[in-house]
């Protein structure tokens, strides 16, 4: 996995400063998990297949950051996201620094709300944050998630109980919603 170590052009015509940002990569059952820090906490965790896609999407989500790795203190964390994934039982607490509109935000807190095992639908979500029909503004938000697991959109579903778009691929929605059934 290549790591870009200055600023990006965007950054630097925006005049914006650059933020680190450390990034480490694990296997999981899943595929490949990428954990992003930074100063605040965790700003990602995405899943995929391709550690170039990975790093693309974190790159593309901050696009002033300068990626880097080689900071051990991020490997605890992501040890636990992987624990997470492979046995949702153990839990998943970790400090995380959110990045998106208002709006987005009450979706994901919404979202971190439904207990492991649990679904429910993106109207549901809409409703339990006073805009009932938002529902599509909602599974909006869901794609627009960049903390997989930690903010669980796959435990939202199309209202007939059917799975629906996972940025990360249905598949594993459907093998992390199975996995949490079984707690």
């Amino acid at each position: 996995m290549q790591f870009k170590n200055t600023v990006t052009h965007t950054a630097a015509r925006a005049g914006v400063d650059h933020i680190e940002i450390n990034c480490a990569l694990a296997k999981c059952s899943l595929g490949l998990v990428l954990l992003a820090l930074n100063i605040r906490g965790v700003c990602a965790i995405v899943l995929g297949d391709d550690s170039e896609a990975l790093l693309r999407h974190v790159q593309n989500k901050f696009p002033q950051a300068i990626l880097v790795s080689g900071n051990t203190a991020i490997e605890p964390l992501l040890a636990k996201v992987v624990a997470y994934i492979e046995a949702p039982i153990l839990g998943l607490d970790l400090p995380i620094d959110y990045h998106g509109t208002d709006f987005q935000q009450q979706v994901w807190q919404a979202l971190r709300e439904i207990p492991v095992g649990a679904t429910v639908s993106y109207a549901e979500i809409a409703q339990r944050i006073g805009v009932p029909k938002a529902a599509r503004a909602v599974a909006a938000a869901c794609a627009a998630n960049s903390l997989a697991v930690i903010i669980p959109c796959h435990r939202v579903v199309r209202r007939d109980g059917g799975l629906s778009g996972y940025r990360w691929g249905v598949a594993r929605k459907a093998e992390l919603l199975r996995r949490e059934a079984e707690i």
